[in-house]
């Protein structure tokens, strides 16, 4: 019987754990200042995402930008290697940091939005105080 306690005992402290993790996802999906709960789909990507948030603050961290979007940091890795490999954004490295520069007049990759720019869409979807001026042509 003792055995059966351990399990037990493993099994509440596991769903005690996933349960934080699931509360830290939702409020990671959650806009700031709300509490509710995450929708089950969005109009934009994560890449999106992603690059909404490196807009923003070209010198965060990756594993910043994972909490943010709701993501893993390995998600958001490789993320940022598409968005490098199709020329939307280019990466430096500052010191122990990356910098993330933004090519703004690299088009929409799908058909349906291609006649506007990645500039466009991060100016529709910017808040003024953190339009970043650094967005290329």
């Amino acid at each position: 019987m003792a055995v059966n306690r351990k399990k037990t005992s493993r099994a509440s402290n596991s769903s005690k754990s996933s349960g934080a993790v699931q509360t830290r996802l939702k409020k990671a999906q959650s806009p700031v200042g709300q509490e509710h709960s995450p929708a089950r789909w969005t109009f934009l990507t994560n890449h999106s995402h992603v690059l909404i948030l490196l807009s923003r603050n070209p010198s965060m961290v990756l594993r910043q930008v994972a909490i943010e979007v709701g993501i893993t940091e390995r998600a958001v890795q490789r993320i940022i290697a598409d968005l490098e490999e199709c020329g939307v954004i280019r990466k430096e490295k500052v010191g122990r940091q990356n910098h993330y520069f933004i090519m703004g007049d690299q088009p929409l990759r799908h058909p349906v939005e291609a006649h506007k720019s990645i500039k466009d869409l991060l100016e529709l979807l910017a808040d003024d105080t953190n339009l970043r001026e650094g967005i290329g042509p």
